[in-house]
């Protein structure tokens, strides 16, 4: 049975059908295979109007080899400000509306790719904006379905499975294409229209997922819409231990960010051979190791012991990371196992924020708030972060010295990040207030 929010739409905004689909999202395994499958297509197919592009080389005047560092730097500033347009519209955004704004956005996404098609690649830079800015607020509408329930952490696995495989796939997806002798300018559109018939099924599915039921909010917590007083007073209460959490965040995704948008580079820079099934298999395998990793954390019922343990992964996730930057050149590890080794352990705290930190924060608060706007906070400020690091970039491509650039940015990646989530989980435990259960005291 699911739980109205005040306003009597439920929370998670879709209707459990008839027949069959009624009984399989009766049953706690069907709801959760259901809520997976869901939120990992509709993801996975998003990135197919987003990712595709960056297998190609999009060289071309006045900018020769350096323009896809300007494609790629105005999708990542529409996706940017997308971002921070989100800490409002996703935080307020109500579950009846979720669908239709999600179709939206990403019919917008593929027009994005017609018009670089259209129009003279100069007006490529406004294509690649239009695209970053339409779908950047997608994973928080889908992120609304999935949070608030005692499965939470399986079903965020699930959805975080996507954007690790699908980055991979949808750059094999554009290989394909090109290799096929789809012009490059073209070539992002074709892949669109590929993934919009899947990408149709799979919102339907999420649509008819129902709202969590009393028990999941007993255990968790109500995920209200929040109004900007709402917004502020979580901040105001517990800013200081989430700024080390965001920060720890921040400085992850712009290791993940440029790693996914320059992974044939780095590839090849590794010494691996270019075929198009490259970065479907190293992120299938990194995916893999990430849902079953952090699907887990749904079984841990303490909700104190669940987000230190979220924690505690995200710092084991950046020494691995950083053991992979060490094997590479002293133990002469493969290109698929560098890329492997490191994507899981980069992907580990990016994963463990957005499924546990997060909703585990909020469910032992019992505050008001919702995942969007905690997560739409962390990815506007890790993104401006990859901004400040990508203005240096075009350079860097130029001079051919990507792989050792990335590797050194690895390396203060992990350490700034360490500091940062270790320094969190202090804060938070000194706040802890035994005489409340689960409720943290106030800041002193």
């Amino acid at each position: 049975m699911s739980v109205a929010d005040p306003g009597g739409i439920p929370l998670a905004g879709g209707r459990a059908g008839a027949g069959w689909i009624s009984r399989v999202l009766s049953h706690p395994v069907g709801l959760a295979v259901w809520c997976v499958v869901a939120s990992f297509g509709t993801y996975a197919c998003m990135y197919g109007f987003r990712k595709p592009f960056t297998a190609a080389g999009f060289v071309s005047e006045p900018f020769g080899a350096g323009m896809k560092a300007w494609l790629v730097g105005a999708q990542l500033i529409g996706y940017t400000a997308a971002k921070f347009l989100g800490i409002r519209v996703i935080a307020e955004m109500t579950a009846s509306r979720r669908i239709g704004v999600l179709l939206g956005l990403i019919t917008t996404a593929e027009v994005s790719w017609l018009l670089l098609g259209l129009a003279p690649r100069a007006l490529g830079l406004l294509a690649l904006f239009l695209n970053g800015l339409s779908l950047g607020m997608v994973f928080g509408l889908v992120l609304g379905f999935l949070e608030g329930r005692r499965l939470t952490e399986t079903f965020m696995a699930g959805l975080c499975a996507s954007f690790i495989v699908a980055d991979g796939f949808s750059k094999s997806v554009g290989l394909w294409l090109l290799h096929h002798k789809i012009p490059e300018a073209w070539m992002p559109a074709v892949a669109g229209l590929l993934f919009a018939g899947p990408l149709v099924v799979f919102v339907e599915m999420l649509r008819r997922i129902p709202g969590p039921t009393a028990l999941d909010l007993s255990v968790r917590s109500v995920r209200p819409p929040l109004t900007r007083a709402d917004r502020i007073a979580f901040l105001r209460r517990h800013g200081f231990g989430l700024a080390f959490i965001l920060g720890g965040y921040g400085a992850v995704t712009v290791l993940r960010t440029l790693r996914s948008d320059f992974f044939p580079e780095l590839w090849k820079g590794l010494g691996g051979e270019g075929d198009a099934m490259q970065f479907t298999r190293s992120e299938a395998w990194v995916g893999l190791g990430i849902l079953g990793i952090v699907g887990l954390m749904s079984f841990i019922r303490d909700n104190w012991a669940a987000f230190l343990v979220g924690l505690a992964l995200s710092s084991l996730g950046l020494v691995v990371a950083g053991g992979a930057v060490l094997a590479w050149p002293v133990v002469g590890i493969t290109p698929l196992g560098f890329m492997i080794l490191f994507g899981l352990g980069m992907y580990l705290p990016y994963v463990a924020v957005h499924a546990t930190v997060f909703e585990r924060l909020i469910a032992l608060t019992r505050d008001r708030g919702n995942l969007g706007f905690l997560m739409y906070v962390a990815d506007a400020l890790g993104y401006l972060g990859v901004i400040g690091v990508m203005s240096v970039r075009g350079r860097v491509l130029a001079s051919g010295e990507v792989l050792p650039w990335f590797l050194r940015i690895a390396w203060v990646t992990a350490l700034i990040s360490a500091l940062a989530f270790a320094v969190a989980a202090v804060w938070f435990l000194r706040r802890r207030n035994p005489g409340e259960g689960a409720r943290l005291s106030d800041p002193v």
